[in-house]
Formats: C-alpha cells, structure tokens, sequence
C-alpha cells in the first residue's frame, strides 16, 4: 500500500465548512449562529469595517453609552456617556502610547499592564443612577427622595472613593463599610461630603468596630450602625451609653426570595447574614426595653449581587416593604429603606436575565420597579413613605476603568514538521499493529469517512506511543506519526485552529474572578478594529500555573477572534482590553507567582477636540514591592547578592592595577543592574533595553547567564 501522500480537502465533513481566506484555515461549524460579522470573517469578498468588529465583539452591547469602535479601527471612550458630544470622545490607543511611551520621546514611561480610570464616566454613573430614581420618584408621586451609597468594597482605591463623595455630594451620596478600615477610610472621606450623606457600617462587629461607628456620630457624620448578627445589639447599648451617644440602628433582614444564579447564593433564609423574623422581634423586644426602639430607623436587605430581572426585584422589595411597616406597626421610628446590592450590568451585551452574565432591564427600569414596589405596599398599609437607599457599587465603577495588557507572542496549534512517504515507511514495514492501524486510516481517508478517520488517528497514535515507550519507535518516528495525523485532521476539517496568544498579565493578579468564579468580561483588542481578525485564539498568562488562561468568553465562545501578531521585528505591538472589570478585581487580586498590581492612570477629557489629561500616573508595584508583601526584605536581599558578587570579583585574583579597576567596573555594573531588577515590574519588558558592553562582560566573569538572541534579557524582567 502507497504511504499517504495527498488527501482530497474538496471534501466537507457533513455540518462544516472550509475556509480559505484566513492564516488559521478557520474551521466553522454550520450550525453556528449566523450574523453580519460572523460571515465577512470567513468572507474574504466582504471588506472589514469597524462596525463589522463593533458587532462580532458584541461592543455596542455591553459597551453603550461609554465604549465604540471608532473610524480609525481603535477603541474609544464616551466620557460623559450618552451626553458625550462628538468631538469629546477619547481614542483608548493615543492614551496608552502617551502612557507607555518612553519620556524622552513625551510618553510617561509606564510599564504595561495598565488600568485606565475614567472619573468623567465614574461622575456619569452616579448622575444617571440618581437622575433614574428622581424620574421614577417624581413620576410615581412617592413621598420622599432617593439617597444612595456606594459599598467600598467595591474598589477601596483612594481616589475612586473620593470622586464618589465629591460627585455624589450635591445629591447627598454617601458610603458603606464593611470593616474596620473601611469605616476609618469612610468617615474620613465623608469628612468632605455632604453632612446629611449616610455611612452605612455593615459587616460584622466587635466593640472597636461599634465604637468607631459611634464616634462617627460624635463627629457629625450620620452613622447608622446596621445589625447582622442578633448578639452586636448588646454591644450597641452599652457602647452607646457609655458614649453618651444616641446611635441610628439599622438590621439586615433574611428574606425568603432570593434569585438561583452564582450572585443569589447570600440571600434568603440560609444566607450569611441577617436576621430571621423570630431574631428580628427580639432585637425590637429589647430596644423596648431599652428605651432605644427610636433609635431603629433602617430597614436592609440583600437580594444578591446580579439581579437578573425586575419581577425578581419587585417581589423582594414588595417582601422587604412589607416588613418595613411591620416595624413601623411595632414602635420603630423607621425612616429609610435599604435595599441593598443587586443592580447588575450586561457584561455580554445580550440583555438578558438568563445567566450571571446580563440583566434584563435598564436603569430606569430598576428604579421604577423599587419606587413601585416600595410605593405600594405603604400606601396599603397607610405608611410614610421611606427614603430609598441602595448599595449599587458594581453598577456605579465597573464602566470606569479599563485594564490593557499586551499579547507578547502566539503559539499555533501544531508545531508538526511537513511529512514525506519516506517519514512514514516504518509504518509499513514494522510493526503489525501499527501497520493495521495505518491501512485503517487510509481507506478511511480515501473513503472521506470523517468519524473512522478519528478513530483511526487516535488509534494510531496510542500504538505509536507504546511503541515509542517501549524504546521501537525513534523520536523522529514519532514525530513523523504526529505530523501525519495531523495532516489527516486538517484536511477533513478536524484540526485544532485555535492558537494561544501569550499575555503579559497574571489572571490571579488582575482578572481573580475569572479563575475564582468564571466571572467573565469583554476583552477585545484596542485596535486593528478596521482589520479582518486573521485567527481565533485562547489567553494564557504569565504564571506558572495551568489555571492561567483565559479560554471562556463573553458569548459562549472558547476562543476570541484575534489579528496576526507582527512577527517580521517592525515593532508593531498588540493591545487588548478587559472592559467593566472596575468592581472588585483589584480588590481581589493576590501575587500568585508575585507579579504585582498594573500601573495605574487617570485621564480625563480635556478641552479641544478628542484631547484628554493624564491627571495622575502610578507605576506598577515593583519585584521588591511584591517581595516585601511577602515578608522577605529587599534591601537585605540586594546587599546578599551584592556581597556574593563581590566575592566572585576577588577569586579571580587579579595581580596588576588596571585589572583591579575593571574589576570595580565589573562588580559597579553588576550591582546597578541588580538594584534596577528589585525595582523594576515583574511582568516582561516588551522593549528590553540593551545591556552596555561592560555589562556583558561583568556578567560573563561572573558566569551568569546571558542570552540577548531574541532580545530577552534574563537578570531583568
């Protein structure tokens, strides 16, 4: 039998299709689902636009009002949102070169990776989030007014906090805390606020923890001390006396609804916290008798983070509603209502209430459906209406903040060398088994019998496997074997096309949800959106760790259309985005591998056309920064190496002066370059600088290892 040297590719395997028109022969099943953008990849004919890429990475979804593919093939941001005029927004590109470029060419000189935050879209979530309730107060007819909290657990950074205040205080916006720093951080942000904003202090609670939040009464700053465990009520009383300080009490009710996805798993009845009605009715018991039931004014709750629709929503409010006027019934001075977290945002453009992923309703709608809700059940029960609060703090910073990194290199698929009918002779000349495995697969080739070809490949390879073990089979062999099979895939259209794109970025660090919970974002590249994307492919980080990749996507895809890397050395760089990823990621973010967190910039429009200010810049923490997060000590470490570097200069014994000045030159270099290793970002420098020829030298004499063969320098990341 003739070794297989050609394979009829005019065949089509029932339910797939060829393509020629991409570098990746993508392979796309006919049963996927069909779109404008989905056929011009695969429709050489059909010349690419940005909008074609606005809609295959679903940008006009989960990106409006704030992200578009602008005519230039870049990302841009909408500041002010839907209000944004057409000459203020920002191209995303022209922020990152001014960002990473190097200072003496006007750039900043910052290390990728990089979060990219937006105050302009931080002040516009907070407006829209308030304007949506005093249209459905105003509207409905309520009889009171709306005044939110964000909870900084969110994103405890300095200055996302401190925008919140500032922005939110004309419309009395306060904060939440869930700890002790968190309360000290509040109170003392707060201190710039509006007086009458709230400080709700959630959480569990110790005395330092009470008292601190007494104090913040004492300090004119409306403190209300909410209950989530029946016992912090004795440490309320007798802290409070002790102080002399009347507190505002709050408690956290179990409710029976709660929704089913990943985000509904803290409320109902088996939820982490609150209190059941049986609790409740003691903790007003002993207010009572304490001469303190005035003192309870707020009602809250927590249906779970995601909501997904308002007839969910509804039904918890109308829930939590009607408890509220059971306190009023029983003596409570009651005042607000807090309904907690809960508002989602549509992380994969479907509008959808299906998954985790998405919400069915807007903005406007939430709030109409809590005014509704709240409204109904009082008027019924002839109670005041209560002043609204919400803890909307995924709502309210995920659009602000953009986190770009850089994909570094790609490895394709298979890395197979081209077969010959003389690779493959052994195949019919050995073996038996291996021989009957090889004449199975090519009368099935031949036949274009797509499900015996799988079977046939896969059997073949497991024979040549065992015999490669066994010690018959040389390593050329095998390869030989591989590459065949491969061939053979590729031709009935079963081959893996998908190629990994290397990432400068470490998943654990900057993306934690993604490993923790399978939370997923949009990412999508920054640019090149006016450009076919030339190949599908899967993220893998810097760690070493298997988990670090990114292999699930917004959409239900396991790859990510992605453009050629420029691999013919002109520079060319390829940038991507992980967009909505401003709650919680760098919360969470640990230093698995002790890659550090990103930089970090401000930017802001500006006047004139698309131009935008840099307001402050943040370089990435340092290898010596992460070193210290866990314990160790930089500066002792740098002398130890310093010292063995030393040591090693005087073995070699030079005898005359002017060996012994190169020596001190030698051994200065050397600890230069050392010192600027502890201080430089862990993460790979994409534009290593060039070592000095001294340099070179020291570290030869010293016998480290140096390779600058494809511009990767080994002491210095």
């Amino acid at each position: 039998m003739p070794a297989l040297a050609c394979v009829d590719t005019s065949f089509v395997p029932p339910g797939y299709a060829f393509s020629d028109t991409t570098a990746a022969d993508v392979f796309i099943p006919a049963s996927s689902p069909t779109s404008a953008a989905a056929a011009a990849v695969v429709d050489s004919s059909c010349r690419w636009s940005s909008s074609l890429s606005s809609s295959l990475y679903r940008i006009d979804g989960w990106g409006a009002p704030y992200f578009t593919a602008n005519s230039s093939g870049n990302i841009s941001v909408r500041p002010h949102g839907s209000e944004t005029l057409p000459h203020q927004d920002i191209d995303l590109l022209k922020i990152v070169k001014k960002v990473t470029d190097p200072k003496s060419s006007g750039g900043l000189g910052l290390q990728l990776p990089l979060i990219v935050r937006f105050p302009d879209v931080l002040k516009n979530r907070l407006e829209c989030l308030q304007s949506a309730f005093e249209f459905a107060i105003q509207s409905q007819g309520y009889g009171s007014h709306y005044q939110g909290v964000y909870p900084v657990k969110c994103n405890q950074d300095r200055f996302v906090v401190e925008d919140i205040v500032k922005f939110g205080s004309s419309f009395r916006f306060g904060l939440e805390a869930g700890s002790k720093p968190e309360i000290l951080l509040a109170m003392s942000c707060l201190c710039k606020g509006n007086p009458d904003a709230f400080l709700v202090c959630n959480g569990f609670k110790d005395a330092e923890y009470v008292s601190l939040a007494l104090l913040g009464r004492k300090l004119a700053l409306n403190t209300m001390i909410v209950l989530e465990q029946e016992e912090e009520l004795d440490l309320v009383i007798e802290l409070s006396q002790k102080m002399n300080v009347r507190p505002v009490i709050g408690l956290r009710a179990k409710l029976r609804t709660k929704h089913s996805g990943h985000f509904g798993s803290t409320s109902g009845e088996k939820g982490k916290f609150g209190l059941t009605t049986t609790q409740i009715l003691r903790v007003v018991s002993k207010l009572s008798q304490a001469g303190m039931l005035d003192c309870l004014q707020l009602l809250h709750f927590h249906i779970g983070s995601q909501i997904p629709s308002t007839s969910l929503l509804s039904d918890g409010v109308a829930e939590a509603a009607q408890l509220y006027c059971e306190l009023v019934r029983l003596g409570a001075h009651m005042k607000v209502i807090d309904i907690g977290g809960g508002l989602g945002i549509d992380y994969d453009g479907s509008k959808s209430g299906d998954s985790d992923l998405s919400v069915a309703y807007s903005l406007e709608e939430y709030a109409e459906a809590v005014v509704a809700s709240v409204r109904f059940v009082c008027d019924r029960r002839s109670v005041k209406h209560p002043v609204i609060c919400s803890e909307s703090g995924r709502a309210i910073v995920s659009h602000h903040s953009v986190l770009i990194f850089e994909a570094v290199s790609a490895a394709k698929p298979t890395g197979h060398h081209q077969v010959t009918p003389n690779d493959i002779q052994f195949l019919l000349e050995g073996d038996e088994e291996a021989r009957a495995n090889y004449e199975d697969l090519y009368a099935a080739v031949m036949r274009g019998d797509q499900e015996r070809c799988l079977l046939y490949v896969d059997q073949l390879k497991q024979r040549c496997v065992e015999g490669f073990k066994e010690g018959v089979l040389s390593i050329e062999q095998l390869a030989s074997v591989d590459g065949l099979c491969e061939w053979v895939l590729k031709a009935i259209g079963a081959s893996d096309t998908v190629h990994t794109y290397n990432i400068n970025l470490s998943v654990f660090t900057s993306i934690p949800d993604l490993w923790g919970i399978d939370q997923l974002f949009p990412i999508v590249p920054i640019h090149k959106l006016d450009q076919r994307p030339g190949t599908r492919a899967i993220l893998s980080d810097l760690t070493c760790d298997s988990d670090g990749k990114i292999n699930k996507f917004i959409g239900g895809e396991s790859s990510l259309p992605l453009h050629e890397l420029d691999n013919n050395g002109s520079g060319g760089r390829y940038f991507l985005g992980m967009f909505l990823g401003g709650a919680y990621e760098e919360a969470l973010g640990g230093v698995h591998n002790l890659f550090g967190g990103p930089s970090v910039v401000r930017v802001s429009q500006s006047d004139g056309p698309h131009s935008f200010a840099v307001t402050r810049a943040v370089p990435g923490q340092s290898s010596a920064d992460v070193l210290r997060a866990v314990q160790h000590e930089p500066e002792l470490m740098f002398q130890t190496l310093k010292h063995r570097a030393e040591e090693m200069m005087h073995t070699k014994g030079s005898s005359d002066e002017d060996e012994e000045e190169e020596d001190d030159d030698e051994f200065n270099n050397v600890a230069a370059y050392l010192d600027r290793s502890f201080h430089n970002m862990p993460y790979l420098a994409t534009e290593p600088a060039s070592p000095s020829n001294s340099l070179s030298a020291a570290i030869n004499n010293l016998g480290f290892y140096y390779c600058d063969e494809d511009g990767f320098d080994y002491l210095s990341v």
